[in-house]
């Protein structure tokens, strides 16, 4: 018997000791923020590319501007341009660009959500290049100012599809 609590021992306190230890956790609540006694307004939401939020958007200020092939680019897409809806923003090894997005749609539903949402934007599209040999398509668009051109590449990869968006320098930046 006395050699099973030399071994149950150590036993039991490897397993109790950290349950313990892991009940201590320290809680440091985040300082207060307003005035004591006021009222906290709502959290400021994040504005959602074709949703509503009711509040003002607050002012943006343009980014930088990038030389291309194509020709001049925002190096960023201006608020409310049309995306779809699970977009997300990631690097292209294209070079330049105002947006490189992985989107989990395949890549012809994805091309015509594109055009339609230009479209729906103020666009004209000038021309649509594709579906190439490797499933790509390439959009060229027009807004309402001629000197406003926009190139929307999207190209299926493996599980995702990729959308590079090349917004030109003469389109508003708003």
């Amino acid at each position: 018997m006395p050699r099973m609590n030399r071994v149950a021992t150590p036993l039991v306190l490897a397993l109790v000791v950290p349950i313990l230890l892991g009940g201590c956790v320290l809680y440091d609540p985040p300082p207060p923020t307003g005035t004591p006694g006021a009222s906290t307004s709502a959290p400021e939401l994040t504005p959602v590319p074709g949703g509503s939020t009711g509040a003002s958007p607050a002012p943006v200020s343009p980014p930088t501007q990038t030389d291309t092939e194509w020709g001049r680019i925002w190096d960023a897409l201006p608020p409310g341009f049309p995306l779809p809806p699970d977009a997300v923003l990631t690097e292209t090894r294209e070079g330049p660009a105002s947006a490189s997005l992985a989107v989990g749609a395949a890549g012809q539903p994805t091309a015509s959500f594109m055009e339609s949402a230009l479209i729906g934007a103020g666009f004209s599209i000038e021309s649509t290049e594709g579906p190439m040999e490797d499933g790509s398509t390439t959009i060229n668009a027009v807004g309402p100012n001629p000197a406003c051109q926009v190139q929307v590449r999207v190209r299926p990869l493996s599980g995702v599809t990729n959308v590079v968006v090349l917004y030109g320098a003469g389109c508003p930046f708003e």
